[in-house]
């Protein structure tokens, strides 16, 4: 046998170990915890964010938004211009989120004092985290609306769900994703039924575990009007199954996909913790009323942590009521979700699609195969407005990430294993 044949026996076993990881990963949420409690490391001056590793000279607006916000709430700085020095003198550590083993959505920024969902993937006894972030700080608010929203979020709710979460000993959330992918929801932009799921099943616990009964008629009016509600829970669902897969020797599989407003990166299991960067992409897709896409911020955030496990894009050809955010018709969902086949190594069999008679979800991507067949993996995502302070969801697309991660990370990878 070749070498060349030798190292691509290695590399389809060292793949079958990655993908049963996947299939056998059974997330369940288990606590909530802040991210000063829950990372080792975590202190004051740290500020966690989307994507791979940017600086504050270079984030787009939105980010910088989050970051004045979060800066204002934690008591760092007294105003808007306080908290932009603050942020440029370079006494503020910028890291990614996965770094540390969790995940962010938009901009993704955690500081000490946010709760974090603490998934745990028991067969593998990996934990993973998502932040419990407010919709207008992720998306770049900082006025006093959003800093009252993220008041509620860590003070009241926060406490309330962790007290639920005890009281029930864990939701198991991939048997929620199961269920939810039957009932039109691919679970990166459309999470309606996994929050309806999600709520039925905490609800009881709450009311039992929580003594203020307007706490917790706030929180189900809050889960009531805020059908998205899921979608950070499922991203960490997803962040705890892909560790499992992470740092295989020899393995090609993609375990990180995420993105910052100015790049898109990627990690793959063979190469530990190592980014592959390109340019981030411009967002296709409707925007709201009153916006147009020159508002838009380019691809951002950790939510493709969906895709990258085999969900989101990758399945909409059985949601195709996400079509009517992120734009599109039926046929193409169809083919996203066929090409996408053409770049994994297997499927699975626990998310399984209606509209294709129930045939298992495509996941695993493989660099190899992105490469030969020249399709990127496939992504839908929110818009967030470019300019700092406006904390609003614009609109909604699809995106064609770059091809050069995935490029660098191949070359890289035949560099490592058969240099």
């Amino acid at each position: 046998m070749t070498v060349i044949g030798e190292l691509g026996e290695k590399i389809d076993e060292s793949n079958r170990i990655a993908l049963e990881r996947i299939l056998n990963s059974d997330p369940v949420l288990v606590d909530i915890q802040t991210a000063g409690e829950w990372l080792p490391d975590m202190h004051d001056h740290l500020v966690l964010h989307a994507g791979p590793p940017i600086s504050w000279d270079r984030m787009p607006g939105s980010t910088r938004g989050a970051v004045i916000g979060a800066l204002l709430y934690e008591g760092m700085a007294r105003t808007t211009k306080d908290a932009e020095r603050l942020a440029a003198s370079g006494e503020i550590e910028f890291r990614p989120n996965h770094r540390g083993g969790g995940v962010g959505g938009m901009t993704g920024i955690i500081t000490r004092s946010t709760p974090l969902y603490i998934i745990e993937n028991r067969p593998y006894n990996v934990r993973a985290y998502a932040g419990v972030l407010t919709d207008r700080l992720i998306f770049g608010g900082y006025d006093r609306q959003t800093l009252d929203a993220v008041r509620w979020t860590n003070t009241v709710f926060a406490p309330a769900l962790k007290a639920a979460l005890k009281h029930l000993g864990g939701v198991n959330i991939k048997r929620i994703q199961a269920e939810a992918l039957h009932m039109n929801d691919e679970m990166h932009n459309r999470s309606n039924a996994a929050t309806a799921l999600f709520s039925k099943a905490v609800a009881p616990a709450l009311v039992e575990a929580v003594g203020d009964r307007q706490v917790v008629a706030e929180i189900l009016r809050f889960w009531n009007q805020t059908p998205s509600y899921f979608t950070f829970i499922g991203m960490g669902a997803c962040k705890a199954t892909m560790l499992a897969a992470a740092d295989i020797p020899y393995s090609s599989i993609v375990t990180v996909m995420a993105r910052n407003g100015v790049e898109f990166g990627v990690q793959v299991s063979g190469l530990g913790d190592r980014w592959f960067t390109g340019e981030a992409a411009v967002i296709d897709g409707p925007t709201f009323p009153g916006y147009s896409r020159s508002d838009a911020e380019r691809d951002i955030g950790d939510s493709c942590i969906t895709e990258t496990a085999g969900i989101g894009a990758f399945v909409m050809a059985g949601a195709p009521a996400i079509l009517r955010l992120v734009g599109g018709t039926v046929e193409e969902a169809h083919r996203h979700t066929a090409e996408m086949y053409e770049i994994t190594v297997g499927e699975n069999p626990h998310f399984t699609i209606p509209a294709l008679d129930f045939q298992p979800g495509p996941v695993g991507i493989d660099i190899r195969k992105v490469i030969e067949t020249g399709i990127v993996p496939v992504i839908d995502t929110a818009m967030t407005h470019r300019s700092a302070g406006v904390g609003e969801m614009i609109g909604a697309g699809m995106v064609t990430p770059p091809m050069k991660p995935f490029q660098d990370a191949l070359r890289a990878f035949f560099e490592t294993y058969a240099g």
